[in-house]
């Protein structure tokens, strides 16, 4: 077998691994935000904190990528414990935060907490949301290289039909953070005549067919290895965003924004009649003549072009939850309260696919079944309420110190916005003092590019060196230099003011 050939067959056939690991571990870079966000407030209010663009660079690098990288290889079996730990490091942090407070110093803890049940909080971008779209970057960017090196666990690459791989999540997790961004949800409705937006939205996916056709020819090109039953052929992630956003732009203009659960939840539904009634499944997985064949187009591509009706189905979700986070809440305990939904639908979306999995069919990223949309949707909204319920966390401890700052966080206001139209916060000083140096909001600002970054960079290192023989130290240098490079190059940008954007 050639190089190549190896490299595929080292990637195929796997069946992925349980639910509640894969859970796991997306929730460990939530817990990791939050301990990186109590250190910054405990260093600044402990020691003189340097706040060279250098130095917090490296600090969120050490604490935010290097623990992922960890994680999905040398740590790869002990994700549990790797939480239990963060969560510990954490409860410490605060502990030592609420001891050395500067606000209500002498106020029991009663009264402290019921203060800060009063603030309200705002930020431009919704932190909980922004860590979602960066988290899911970051995992994609280290996996995509990763699963290349042995020292990869075959259990979190992608399955062959089906299973839950921890590389599964990534094109549904991408679609749904995307979906509760996208412009219809920022603007709650769509404000201008149905053809004026439908056009909009041709326009705006040009973009993905110049960098969809762009991978294909290099791809084919250059001999590098696919995995043909991923998405087909000529198929690839940016055909499946490029149809998905017309699709759901059709929606839009037909049904209202807040009915999307309900258009979710029906599409889903059919498509999962269809793959158990009409030859549909067997279309999907063995042709139209039932032998494998990928002769034509439909073949050629088949698993790319049916699974977006998967797709389409998390994209609508992702927009109904994008209504409901991107609410407008007066003060905490009204975040509080919308935590504790995400994470009871959460809850509630787990306990479906258990029913499912054991009553219809198991998850299927390649059909894109109705357990695999209730898995993505399911495991999404988890994250989500790990993050949100951490945003609220490092927010009370920023009530704890005044002029405490973290980037991409929730900022502390003493009194509605309602009364005031510009009401003081608690930390503008601190912001006028502390220009926002940080990772996260570098990776959000230019998240596309970091994953067209992380792809070439990927090629170039499976071209130049034998991954499938390499050690596991060495394994680790190169996944922290390419991963370094990446973030660096994006955050020198960052620094400079610039977004990548060629439309």
């Amino acid at each position: 077998m050639s190089q190549k050939q190896l490299k595929e067959a080292f990637v195929r056939n796997l069946s992925g691994t349980s639910v509640l690991e894969v859970t796991q571990g997306l929730c460990f870079p939530a817990f990791c935000i939050l301990c990186r966000g109590l250190w910054i407030i405990f260093s600044q209010h402990v020691c003189s904190f340097s706040n060279t663009w250098s130095t917090r660079f490296l600090m969120d690098f050490v604490v935010l990528i290097v623990p992922l990288v960890i994680t999905l290889t040398v740590l790869s079996s002990f994700i549990l414990l790797e939480n239990l730990t963060v969560i510990v490091w954490g409860a410490w942090l605060l502990y030592q935060i609420y001891h050395r407070r500067t606000c209500y110093a002498k106020v029991p803890v009663q009264k402290v907490f019921a203060n800060f049940l009063k603030i309200s909080l705002e930020s431009e971008y919704n932190p909980a949301i922004t860590c979602y779209r960066v988290i899911n970057s970051v995992f994609t960017a280290i996996a995509i290289l990763a699963v290349d090196f042995p020292l990869f666990p075959r259990r979190f690459a992608k399955t062959e039909l089906y299973g839950t791989g921890a590389m599964d999540f990534g094109v549904g997790g991408f679609i749904f953070g995307a979906a509760m961004v996208c412009p219809e949800v920022r603007r709650k409705s769509i404000e201008e005549s149905r053809f004026n937006y439908l056009r909009k939205s041709l326009y705006s996916v040009w973009p993905l067919v110049f960098l969809g056709m762009g991978r294909l020819v290099i791809i084919k090109s250059i001999g590098y290895q696919e995995h043909s039953t991923e998405y087909g052929i000529h198929w690839n992630f940016f055909f499946t965003i490029i149809v998905v956003r017309l699709v759901t732009s059709l929606l839009l203009i037909i049904f209202p924004l807040n009915k999307s659960w309900i258009v979710a939840v029906s599409i889903t539904v059919v498509y999962q009649l269809a793959l158990d009634y009409t030859p549909l499944k067997r279309i999907l997985l063995y042709g139209t003549d039932g032998s494998g064949t990928r002769v034509g187009f439909l073949n050629a591509n088949r698993e790319g072009i049916i699974s977006t009706l998967g797709y389409v189905t998390i994209h609508m979700a992702g927009v109904q939850t994008g209504l409901y986070v991107l609410k407008g809440r007066a003060q905490v305990r009204d975040w509080i309260k919308a935590t504790c939904w995400v994470f009871s639908v959460a809850v509630g979306f787990f306990i479906s696919l258990h029913i499912v999995q054991v009553n219809i069919e198991a998850v299927s990223r390649r059909m894109a079944n109705l357990a695999f949309c209730l898995w993505v949707v399911a495991s999404s909204l988890m994250l989500l309420s790990c993050l949100l319920l951490s945003g609220i966390i490092l927010s009370f401890a920023q009530f704890l110190i005044k002029g405490s700052l973290v980037p991409c966080s929730w900022k502390l206001i003493q009194s509605p916005t309602t009364h005031k139209n510009h009401s003081e916060s608690l930390i503008l000083e601190a912001e006028k003092n502390h220009p926002s140096l940080c990772l996260i909001t570098a990776l959000n600002r230019n998240q596309l590019f970091f994953f067209l970054l992380s792809n070439i960079t990927t090629g170039l290192i499976n071209l130049t060196m034998d991954t499938l023989h390499t050690g596991a130290l060495w394994t680790l240098v190169v996944l922290s230099i390419y991963m370094f490079t990446n973030c660096l190059v994006i955050y020198v940008l960052d620094l400079q003011g610039k977004t990548i954007k060629f439309w």
